[in-house]
């Protein structure tokens, strides 16, 4: 009897988490095919001009995985910061644009911290001998498996200037997409197909390229700070393939056609659709 009993315990339990597994993928489903209403799509052109460029089909994949997106991530204002619906939508726009046409997600990410402006964090100095502690303005960081925190001000200006080459929430989402391989290196979940040889000889020559150039005291299309660790130049380097496309396909060729297979994803193309440069 008492087996029978275990047994058909295990049975109820199996069963639950099947119906559960179930409700998920039909609710993730349901979720990717519904639409922003037109008053949401209308605050996301305003506020992120970029997805104007996006084609139709795409357009439509994006604001599936806004929805997902939301129904997944808890956004906590700080230090007073009420979320409005139109920061959601902001950010939520921006950061779903690295994945719109990918089949990874922000597996373990819950959490999205909106402070009003740049915040104070603790970092050490390291000048040879010494660690000092001390304080310094930020705009973004993110964690391994969350939380994604983000500086409001600087995460609506990135959105609205869709040419500058600066976006906070495009960078620190990028962290998340390079540390789901489990590291966050530069190197992140390939695509099937992608050899892991011809990425690295990519990022590396145009990280050394980039590196060279600041040297010199050269202008770069990549942001400086990309110059830190191939981490940073990851992240520096997605800002760019979106803000700057065409640019950086004339410059880092090679680079560029590893983005566009990692995300695929070809910017440039919608850059000339729409008569950009």
């Amino acid at each position: 009897m008492t087996s029978w009993l275990v047994l058909g315990g295990i049975l109820l339990v199996a069963g639950a988490l099947t119906c559960r597994w179930l409700w998920r993928r039909r609710r993730r489903k349901t979720l990717l095919a519904t639409p922003l209403t037109a008053d949401q799509r209308e605050v996301v052109e305003r506020l992120v001009p970029l997805v104007k460029r996006l084609p139709p089909p795409l357009r439509e994949a994006l604001e599936g995985k806004m929805n997902l997106f939301f129904d997944q991530i808890t956004f906590r204002g700080i230090n007073g910061l009420e979320v409005t619906e139109a920061m959601r939508l902001s950010i939520g726009a921006q950061a779903c644009l690295l994945i719109v046409n990918s089949p990874v997600w922000y597996d373990t990410l819950r959490n999205v911290l909106v402070y009003p402006s740049a915040f104070l964090t603790e970092r050490g100095t390291h000048d040879g001998h010494f660690v000092h502690e001390g304080h310094h303005a930020t705009l973004g960081e993110s964690w391994a498996r969350g939380p994604v925190v983000l500086s409001w001000d600087d995460a609506l200006q990135g959105g609205l200037d869709a040419q500058d080459g600066h976006n906070v929430v495009i960078h620190e989402f990028a962290h998340q997409l390079d540390g789901l391989s489990g590291h966050v290196d530069g190197i992140p979940i390939l695509r099937k197909g992608q050899a892991y040889a011809g990425w690295e000889q990519a990022m590396l020559d145009a990280y050394h390229d980039h590196g060279e150039r600041l040297d010199r005291g050269e202008r770069t299309l990549i942001d400086p700070y990309g110059a830190t660790n191939h981490q940073e130049f990851f992240a520096e380097v997605i800002v760019a393939f979106f803000e700057k496309p065409t640019a950086l396909r004339s410059e880092e060729p090679a680079l560029y056609a590893q983005l566009a297979q990692l995300l695929a994803l070809d910017p440039a193309q919608w850059d000339q659709a729409v008569g950009v440069r």
